[in-house]
């Protein structure tokens, strides 16, 4: 059931499915969108910094977001970015089997417009061995539930807005 952002708190935590890259999508992937030696040559990659084929960093940051779509965060009208800061800190490799962790770091409501907020999201996308291969922090807009939006659990009134609160007699 996706979650709006009444739902959430901070430290609640979400993990998706899996993905398993090869060779073959890695050198796709980059000969549209990031065509350098080290994606696109496994010989040519023993040379690099990479030291071997590597997938591109954006090649791994799609796959992120969609395990996120798919699986690991259900929020409700889909995941709106507004920001974020994204780090590779090791390279994906052919055979890999990607996994995405998420924790709530924060929990904004709105003050200007009653109908969302704003959370920010820590998301490390892991591989089989447990490394971490890419770290995304962002700033995503979810809807808040409307008077008529049927609730599922309590209200922590402390993320109310002060209007919201006062309408419930808080």
């Amino acid at each position: 059931m996706p979650l709006f952002l009444e739902d959430l708190q901070v430290g609640q935590r979400f993990w998706s499915g899996f993905h398993t890259i090869d060779e073959a999508q890695i050198k796709a992937f980059a000969a549209q969108f990031d065509p350098q030696p080290f994606h696109l040559d496994g010989e040519a990659a023993k040379a690099t910094l990479f030291s071997g084929l590597a997938a591109s960093g954006w090649h791994t940051a799609a796959i992120t977001m969609k395990l996120l779509v798919e699986f690991g965060l259900p929020l409700r009208g889909g995941i709106i970015g507004a920001g974020g800061e994204i780090s590779w800190p090791k390279p994906t490799r052919p055979g890999d089997v990607l996994a995405v962790f998420s924790e709530i770091e924060e929990v904004t409501p709105s003050r200007s417009r009653p109908d969302r907020g704003m959370i920010r999201v820590r998301s490390e996308t892991r591989n089989q061995r447990s490394e971490i291969v890419q770290i995304l922090v962002a700033k995503l807009v979810v809807p808040r539930r409307s008077d008529t939006t049927p609730r599922s659990g309590f209200i922590n009134v402390q993320r109310c807005s002060c209007a919201r609160s006062a309408r419930l007699g808080h």
